[in-house]
């Protein structure tokens, strides 16, 4: 593993969650939203992940800016960094196949939303923010920046930890003791931990 291809794999990573996001994306909008939490935080928050996982991490691919943040790069880490990128973009197929047109960006239930609860949703109830994470740390893994490698882990972790509460306060209200009895049974997003 060469530093090139550290960053070929991180933008890679990037085409491909494109493409796997691009279809469901226009599914989903076929079907109409019955309830939209979407606002201005939601905003900043969908915004500060987009930096972390998708702007500094290009400038950086790109650019090699900023290059007074650059340690030397680690080719195992890099390598460790690829195979969390193809676990992330793996599970994050799986996700959407699962959530169908119950999927979307932001806070939204869809009409006739469903309670998804099988497939890989038996064990996680959030398994597409599992894939977020996985891909945040093999940026980490894979770009030997301080301010690019961390900013996927720091810009999502943003956004999830703004948005968990309020996503399953929204499931709680539409489906009640169903989504209760589903989270006392299932991980939020790490099996057996978390």
């Amino acid at each position: 593993m060469t530093p090139l291809l550290a960053k070929a794999a991180v933008i890679a990573t990037m085409v491909g969650w494109y493409i796997i996001r691009f279809r469901y994306a226009r599914r989903s909008r076929r079907t109409p939203v019955s309830l939209n939490a979407h606002g201005p935080r939601e905003t900043v928050l969908l915004l500060t992940s987009l930096t972390g996982l998708g702007i500094l991490p290009c400038v950086y691919a790109f650019t090699g800016f900023p290059a007074f943040a650059d340690y030397p790069f680690r080719p195992a880490l890099a390598w460790i960094g690829l195979v969390f990128a193809a676990g992330a973009l793996a599970l994050f197929r799986v996700t959407h196949k699962t959530l169908g047109r119950n999927w979307s960006i932001s806070l939204e239930l869809r009409e006739d939303h469903r309670l998804v609860t099988d497939g890989i949703y038996r064990y996680l109830r959030h398994p597409m923010y599992t894939a977020f994470w996985m891909w945040a740390v093999a940026q980490a893994l894979l770009l030997p920046n301080w301010v690019a490698g961390p900013a996927g882990v720091i810009g999502f972790g943003t956004l999830f930890f703004g948005r968990i509460g309020q996503e399953e306060r929204m499931m709680t209200e539409r489906f009640g003791q169903d989504y209760r009895a589903y989270t006392a049974r299932t991980y939020r997003i790490i099996p057996w931990i978390y």
